[in-house]
């Protein structure tokens, strides 16, 4: 950065219209820490204006992560619903079929939640919560978004184990052997560096005031899926008979938001099943279905990498789908006690999980307590 600045690259300009202009990417992670994300953003700041500095996250590049908003501020069905009256739960998921392969020794350092959860989760919880902006202008929507995380509730030694899970993984995938994480290249054999986590979010605003928000992400699980699937409240009363009476619900509505792969749209409601209904005992049978939207089926083309997006977007001076330095702050500020905490209350033993599985029972346990459960990419539970 300094050498940047002090061989004449990259010139400082308060002023965003100076032309020529001088911009510069920086790639997450961006900083270690709440400590080391404040110096470096202490540095760059004094090197270069706010307007000049484009921290990349290849999330906000994809065509799903984009279009949370237009799905949200752009069509009156679903934002009279988005809050606490009409929305049981969100659930987050960033997972990875591969291990850890050849990059032992970053991700010693780095672990899965500063791989996912500082940046990628906890922009998607971000663009997913936050209140419509007044403008689709960079700051507009930076502003709320830095809302959102300054409104997340912070965990305590108190409250971590009881709403973070981690784990590693070790076994088979499909019954093909593959190398615990201990035995990886460059990863010690006692490690307590997490491969995979889980937690419970709560936003305290008006919005979501008791609205749980899971977010979950790892290495060797069942399928390699990144999603935001938002679960609504389940009708309040049964006037129909059959499976549904039975088990006292049916089963609730759900909007889910594929980032990735197969990027896309689907909204899970119930229909009747084709046949009579039994009049005299009220018996019609309900049967969930899915409706739903590719893009690549819609518009027959790929989209383009996400890094290109995000590169014209640099090139254009487009700040929209970049972090500011006040909105990495405050996602470190939520993330740093749980890492704190867990560097010095070291597992004992190490939560696992067999690769190829959703990850431990821990995680199972951890959602079930909101009596719900985990979805798997055909947007089932997960079990």
């Amino acid at each position: 950065m300094r050498n940047l600045s002090t061989s004449g690259l990259v010139p400082r300009h308060d002023d965003p219209n100076t032309r020529p202009w001088a911009r510069v990417v920086v790639e997450k992670p961006f900083g270690h820490s709440l400590e080391t994300a404040r110096a470096l953003n202490a540095l760059v700041l004094s090197l270069f204006a706010e307007h000049q500095v484009y921290r990349i996250d290849h999330y906000l590049g994809k065509e799903t992560v984009q279009n949370v908003l237009v799905l949200r501020f752009a069509n009156s069905i679903f934002e009279p619903l988005w809050n606490r009256s009409h929305i049981s739960h969100v659930q987050i998921t960033a997972a990875e079929e591969v291990g850890v392969g050849t990059r032992g020794k970053y991700y010693e350092e780095a672990g899965v939640v500063r791989d996912m959860f500082q940046n990628h989760l906890m922009q998607l919880l971000a663009l997913t919560a936050m209140e419509p902006p007044p403008s689709m202008t960079a700051d507009a929507v930076r502003d709320e978004k830095v809302k959102v995380l300054k409104s997340v509730r912070w965990f305590s030694p108190q409250t971590i184990p009881e709403m973070w899970v981690r784990a590693q993984y070790k076994g088979d995938v499909h019954g093909k052997s593959v190398t615990d994480y201990r035995h990886e290249p460059d990863v010690a054999p006692d490690s307590q560096t997490p491969t995979f986590a889980a937690a419970r979010f709560h936003v305290d605003n008006w919005r979501w005031q008791g609205v749980p928000f899971f977010l979950r992400s790892g290495k060797r699980l069942a399928k390699r899926v990144s999603e935001i699937a938002v679960t609504f409240h389940s009708p309040p009363h049964l006037m129909f008979g059959g499976e549904a009476a039975e088990h006292g619900k049916l089963q609730p509505n759900v909007l889910v938001m594929r980032v990735q792969p197969n990027e896309g749209v689907s909204l899970n409601f119930e229909v009747k099943v084709p046949g009579a209904a039994v009049a005299m005992t009220q018996h019609v049978e309900v049967a969930p279905v899915d409706m739903d939207f590719s893009y690549a089926e819609a518009f027959g083309e790929t989209a383009a990498p996400a890094y290109e997006t995000l590169l014209l977007d640099v090139m254009i001076g487009e700040a929209t789908l970049f972090t500011r330095s006040d909105e990495v702050e405050a996602a470190w500020k939520i993330i740093d006690p749980v890492l704190n905490f867990w560097q010095e209350n070291p597992a004992n033993p190490m939560p696992t999980y067999p690769a190829g599985s959703w990850g431990p029972k821990e995680a199972d346990a951890l959602i079930a307590e909101c009596e719900a459960e985990w979805r798997n990419p055909n947007g089932d539970n997960a079990g």
